[in-house]
């Protein structure tokens, strides 16, 4: 068990390495009248900020859009990688041969965790760099990625996209800290099995 917890400690410190640097606290100008037009502010919070720690007063709008964006985009995919293996079962290997989540992370090679970083390390340098020559990532805007050419051209179907989006990203959020709360207390997640 205490591997585990410290195994997760360190998973959540190192991924504050690729998190955009924010000394102190900044004032802002907005007031939360100023964010109602925000896209995400729809008909789950009354079509009003939810914003009841009055941190839109602490953080940047732009910050924080990015900073849900980003983590919104990193919970679908822990919930894809939770879910999958329970599902199809895992790869063929020699190193991981558990399908529960919290145990893989202990069973994956140094060599492999190395690879993750490298790869995630190169993906912020590439994200990075296009932001820099005004692509996006995190918002309105011309997007760096667009393998598929499915970014709609028209403004409205943009916002609908963006809102999408969101609404997926906050669900995985709460979907992932759900499964992991079920993980490491059995039975704490009402209707979900002590075991997924």
């Amino acid at each position: 068990m205490m591997k585990t917890v410290v195994a997760l400690v360190a998973l959540a410190c190192s991924a504050s390495a690729f998190a955009p640097s924010f000394s102190g606290v900044t004032k802002t100008s907005l007031s939360v009248a100023s964010l109602d037009g925000m896209i995400g502010v729809d008909v789950e919070s009354g079509n009003k900020v939810f914003d009841p720690l009055n941190l839109s007063e602490k953080l940047p709008a732009d910050f924080a859009r990015a900073a849900e964006l980003a983590n919104g985009r990193s919970a679908m995919l822990a919930t894809l990688g939770w879910v999958a293996p329970k599902i199809f079962g895992t790869f063929d290997s020699v190193d991981v041969t558990t399908s529960d989540p919290v145990k893989a992370i202990l069973e994956v090679d140094p060599q492999g965790w190395a690879q993750i970083l490298a790869f995630c390390g190169i993906a912020e340098g590439i994200k990075y760099r296009a932001a820099l020559n005004g692509k996006s990532f995190t918002g309105p805007g011309e997007p760096f990625l667009d393998y598929l050419k499915q970014y709609p051209k028209d403004d409205a179907a943009r916002k609908s996209m963006h809102l999408k989006e969101l609404k997926n990203g906050r669900l995985a959020m709460i979907g992932i800290i759900s499964f992991l709360s079920n993980n490491l207390i059995p039975g704490s997640v009402p209707f979900l099995p002590a075991d997924f």
